[in-house]
């Protein structure tokens, strides 16, 4: 049973670790590609896969947020509950 639950948060962690490298990446590409960057393809696979935890965090956050306060705040959370699921795995 341990290993299972181990398994699990393993997995949930390298999920929260690939959404966190995918909005570092997004957000490092809003600076670099400046207004170009709606035409950029890695961009473009960037907020396919960020899609889901943007639209939650924006919920979150007022309405009157734009969308660089969306990202970061989206990044945030993922690093945080990365960071939860790493100590839970230590002390488990």
């Amino acid at each position: 049973m341990l290993a299972v639950t181990l398994f699990l948060i393993s997995a949930l962690r390298a999920v929260f670790e690939m959404l966190g490298l995918c909005l570092l990446g997004q957000g490092i590409l809003y600076f670099i590609a400046g207004r170009q960057r709606a035409g950029n393809r890695i961009y473009q696979l960037f907020a396919i896969i960020t899609t889901a935890p943007r639209r939650i965090a924006a919920r979150l956050l007022p309405s009157s947020a734009n969308d660089v306060h969306v990202g970061i705040f989206t990044f945030v959370i993922v690093l945080f509950l990365w960071l939860g699921l790493a100590f839970v795995r230590k002390f488990l």
